[in-house]
């Protein structure tokens, strides 16, 4: 007999003992937030209000002792043991068809930053424009290796773009695909793809003021949405807050810069962790704060954030802590590496 999963909505679904949580859902109909599908990052964390479940191997950041003392749980890890009522997002199902498809590399660009290539790839069709990828901005897709790997980029340009997807790869040393991209992958090289996978994505169905917050690469995304914006002329506010170590970091420095000078309704607050002496006269320290530092009442606002884990876990507890954010209002993606889902946690 399967079980029972009850959704905030009212909705009923049927879980059967093989299938996690998400996997349910999906299988109904029913969209889940989620982004790695290994417990890794967190995007599908939920409560469980009444019933057991069995929770699956996962990184030890994202989901704490302390929360699962609270009743939270992985639900792309976590397997029904019993009826299940549970509280999580539910999303607009009508989301794009996930397709496999090869894809032939037309560019690795170099960055301001020696370790971030832009690559760019484009369907090998005569007409590229006519066979596009339909994504929402701020997905993700795997690049299917060789061996069986898995490794996921997030699409750094907008669904209406008609020319090349692009992604902003930072080298990983050591890392399987990343050593390959920045010393052995060649233009009109093929690869297999998967997508477009997750759901981080702007959500266009209110009026909040929208606050963007990436580290590092995940300026990607944050690209994706922007543009994808400023395309559907969004009249909501804007400020993006990109955090990096060396100004260097910030690869596409002037593309922002440009937005905010072009646009009214746009601001941007680049930050720096690790400034070299007498480079850097802007703003200092963990991103995630000087975005606090200015909004101190975030009660009416989205986050969007995306990049390193620990930056991604530090904003959602500060800004629901000590920010007035309500939790359903931070919405984010956490670029975990290979390296991250090798020692996973019961």
């Amino acid at each position: 007999m399967p079980f029972t999963i009850t959704l905030p909505s009212g909705t009923v679904l049927e879980a059967h003992e093989h299938e996690t949580v998400l996997e349910a859902a999906h299988r109904q109909g029913v969209l889940l937030p989620y982004s790695c599908k290994n417990g890794a990052c967190g995007s599908c964390k939920g409560r469980v209000l009444q019933g057991q479940v069995a929770q699956g191997a996962h990184a030890a950041s994202a989901l704490s002792r302390d929360e699962k003392a609270q009743g939270f749980a992985l639900f792309c890890c976590a397997k029904a043991q019993s009826d299940l009522t549970v509280d999580i997002e539910e999303l607009d199902p009508h989301v794009p068809r996930i397709q496999r498809f090869p894809c032939r590399v037309i560019a690795i660009d170099p960055t301001s930053t020696e370790d971030v290539r832009v690559v760019k790839i484009q369907r090998p069709t005569q007409d590229p424009s006519k066979d596009r990828l339909v994504y929402r901005a701020g997905q993700y897709i795997e690049f299917l290796l060789k061996d069986g790997k898995r490794r996921g980029y997030s699409i750094a340009t907008p669904p209406h773009h008609t020319g090349p997807l692009e992604f902003h790869i930072r080298h990983m040393p050591g890392g399987t695909f990343t050593d390959h991209v920045f010393s052995t992958m060649q233009t009109r090289d093929l690869l297999r793809c998967e997508g477009p996978l997750g759901t981080f994505y702007l959500r266009e169905d209110n009026d909040h003021p929208l606050l963007f917050l990436a580290s590092g690469t995940g300026f990607a995304p944050i690209k994706a949405i922007v543009e994808h914006a400023i395309f559907k002329k969004d009249p909501r506010p804007m400020t993006l807050y990109w955090g990096g170590r060396r100004k260097e970091d910030l690869y596409l420095l002037e593309l922002a810069s440009t937005w905010a000078e072009q646009l009214p309704n746009f601001h941007f607050i680049p930050v720096l962790s690790e400034p070299e002496p007498g480079t850097w006269s802007g703003r200092t320290g963990f991103v995630h704060r000087a975005l606090a530092e200015d909004y101190p009442d975030l009660s009416a606002y989205h986050v969007y954030a995306c990049g390193a884990p620990v930056m991604v876990e530090a904003a959602l507890r500060d800004f629901v802590a000590h920010h007035q954010l309500p939790r359903t209002a931070f919405f984010a993606d956490a670029f975990v590496s290979a390296a991250e889902l090798a020692h996973p946690e019961k």
